[in-house]
């Protein structure tokens, strides 16, 4: 009875052996003609490389504008020291961990080692050359040199930044809230105590200082 069967299956057409290397040819044409296709269409796609060439850019900083040609890849420190010769913001380490390049960008502290020059374009930008006009500098400065905040030097001008924008941001801060908002700043000589009494005196007067105002 099964030979039967299988007789009759075979005398019908319907083999499995000769299913099974049917579909096999035809996976195999598929296959083929995908990755011909495919191919071609690599072969249509052009590279969508950018070139990493210096490009002219136009930055407001300290309230002018100013045109540099940088590379795509210039933090804005880089270009602030190298190219428009501010060199208050320092370069202290990759990283920008200490807060030593404090900038203001449209009014908020932000470490300008960090941050792409590029990506700072219709962005108003502030250094520590613009709390000085003539003989007249910020309350900040003054107060730093008064409480005796400086020490080195060297992480001072971002400190200086950061405490302006914390105080235009809160000018009746706390001393909590000082220490929050000027936290992103470290000083190795530890003029933690000068800056904070700096701070205070200012947000004491309960009103935003006002630049070149000492």
């Amino acid at each position: 009875m099964l030979d039967r069967d299988r007789q009759q299956r075979t005398s019908a057409g319907f083999n499995r052996r000769d299913f099974l290397k049917g579909s096999g040819v035809a996976v195999a044409a598929t296959a083929m003609a995908t990755a011909t296709i495919e191919e071609q269409a690599a072969a249509d796609v052009k590279p969508n490389i950018v070139p990493a060439k210096p490009t002219e850019v136009v930055l407001n900083v300290n309230g002018k504008e100013h045109r540099v040609t940088i590379e795509p890849r210039t933090s804005l420190l880089h270009c602030l020291r190298d190219d428009l010769n501010l060199t208050g913001a320092k370069d202290v380490e990759d990283g920008s961990a200490i807060g030593a390049d404090t900038v203001l960008i449209d009014g908020k502290a932000v470490h300008s080692g960090s941050v792409l020059a590029m990506s700072c374009i219709g962005q108003k930008i502030e250094t520590i050359e613009s709390l000085k006009n003539g003989d007249q500098i910020d309350d900040v400065i003054a107060g730093f040199v008064k409480h005796d905040g400086l020490q080195c030097g060297y992480c001072t001008p971002g400190f200086v930044m950061a405490t302006r924008a914390a105080l235009n941001k809160k000018p009746n801060a706390t001393v909590d809230e000082l220490k929050h908002m000027l936290g992103g700043n470290i000083c190795r000589c530890g003029t933690y105590q000068g800056i904070l009494q700096c701070a205070l005196e200012i947000a004491k007067k309960g009103e935003v200082a006002t630049k070149g105002g000492a």
